[in-house]
């Protein structure tokens, strides 16, 4: 799949965005090896750390439905009701949850800008020296 037509797919997604609190919508769309995407988007709420990032809504819908082999997500975020204007990267815990269900020398993560300028990071370059189950092995 092309990197346009997995940003459109968030695009997409960050229509459903519930962001009462900060105004700012976030879609996602995870491709999976078998070519299937999920959405997600941003999930506010007003105990704050109950709020679940638009990357972690669409990779637990994944997980939920038995699909892990994830090969790329596209990221999209900016005012509601606006164009999105800068890149949005994932924040750290989405990193962290990318880290748990992802090859880091190949996931790929793709951002696009308001000017239609797409970046396609690995998950390594985002997240260097991330903390996996490989640590926690006897």
């Amino acid at each position: 799949m092309e990197n346009k037509e997995l940003v459109r797919e968030a695009l997409e997604a960050r229509k459903q965005s519930y962001c009462p609190y900060s105004s700012f919508a976030v879609g996602a769309a995870l491709l999976c090896g078998d070519g299937t995407i999920f959405r997600g988007c941003n999930i506010e709420n007003a105990a704050y750390p109950a709020t679940n990032c638009a990357e972690r809504t669409a990779m637990f819908k994944a997980v939920s439905e038995g699909n892990m082999d994830f090969r790329a997500i596209a990221i999209v975020g900016g005012p509601k009701g606006k164009e999105p204007k800068d890149f949005c990267a994932p924040c750290g815990v989405c990193r962290q949850v990318m880290a748990e269900f992802c090859d880091p020398e190949t996931f790929r993560i793709v951002l696009m800008n308001g000017d239609g300028e797409i970046r396609d990071y690995l998950l390594k370059e985002l997240l260097p020296l991330g903390f996996t189950g490989k640590a926690l092995e006897k």
